[in-house]
């Protein structure tokens, strides 16, 4: 069992297109994951595995749920979700009846769905309100390209298991395809993935693209315009998720983005240095970053292998 000290366990309420304010719990240490995929924003997984663990005691989990429900106005979910894959913690399943039995907040699930295979887990996910898995390939070698899965995991078992997913959960499933400019966004490959989505037949599908930077520089933004023409190929259910319009830029969270940038404007940084000194959850922070780096407002600068984050000397007056 992992201890960390003055481990985070949740993070925001951050702003989400699809679920409003959400408030995010972190159930596995940063980028423990079943796979290490090409666009992940939060950059290369550092253990990949299938090994479930107790990684984080569920009481200490819980208390930091009761603890962060008491000082914050109501969210509209709470998504088990953070830096890692959320279902390789081995009492998920406890935790979500735990956390219903303290609030009537909808709790969501947002998972990569590489272990639904496995029947314990399918299972553990069963009492949530809402599961958000993905789908990224229709076949073994996008799957392998794009994904990079660990050993254990096949497209077989993988798609089988999301088949299995939606026989067994009674709640809704909103399934989120991300798309790679060149890779995936191809119609040979739309065509495939979506003899899956049809099989699978979840409640919504949700287009995804790069739109931070991705774990890999190859992966491309697709635009706008093609996201809008696949979603129709894939139905009225269908519907183009991708934060094009920067959701952050809601008045709600101008305040601590504000406090980012005023760190930043006295030194160089990086992630885990404005994580650490304003207290802040990784995923939280990589959100204000992009949004200062979207707006001119800061740039990245190299120091060995070290990637930090500091005013752009060459930005605009306007306060943001």
């Amino acid at each position: 069992m992992i201890r960390e000290k003055k481990k985070k366990f949740t993070f925001g309420p951050v702003p989400s297109r699809r679920l409003g304010r959400s408030l995010g719990i972190d159930l596995v240490p940063f980028k423990t994951c079943t796979y290490d995929c090409i666009y992940c924003q939060l950059g290369r997984t550092t253990n990949k595995t299938t090994d479930r663990e107790e990684y984080y005691p569920v009481k200490d989990i819980i208390h930091a749920v009761k603890e962060k429900l008491r000082g914050i106005s109501r969210p509209d979910y709470i998504t088990l979700s953070g830096s890692g894959e959320p279902t390789l913690h081995s009492r998920i399943g406890e935790i979500i009846r735990e956390i219903k039995d303290i609030t009537d907040i909808p709790l969501a699930v947002l998972t990569n769905g590489s272990l639904f295979w496995i029947d314990e887990v399918r299972n553990a996910v069963l009492d949530s309100d809402l599961i958000i898995p993905s789908l990224d390939a229709g076949d073994e070698d996008a799957f392998v390209y794009v994904n990079r899965p660990h050993g254990d995991i096949s497209f077989k078992k993988m798609v089988d298991g999301l088949c299995s997913l939606r026989e067994d959960y009674k709640g809704s499933i909103w399934l989120e395809v991300f798309l790679a400019g060149g890779i995936t966004d191809k119609e040979t490959e739309i065509l495939k993935i979506k003899s899956w989505t049809d099989r699978i037949n979840p409640e919504r599908i949700q287009l995804n693209t790069a739109v931070r930077p991705p774990a890999e520089d190859f992966v491309r933004t697709v635009s706008k315009e093609r996201m809008e023409e696949i979603a129709e190929f894939f139905g009225p259910h269908c519907e183009v998720i991708a934060d094009y319009s920067k959701v952050h830029d809601l008045g709600e969270f101008h305040s601590t983005r504000n406090d980012v940038f005023e760190l930043l404007k006295r030194r160089p940084c990086s992630i885990d240095d404005i994580s650490d000194g304003l207290d802040l959850h990784r995923n939280e922070t990589i959100k204000y970053v992009q949004e200062l780096l979207d707006q001119n407002l800061i740039r990245m600068k190299r120091r060995g292998d070290k990637t930090l984050y500091i005013e752009d000397e060459n930005k605009t007056k306007n306060e943001i």
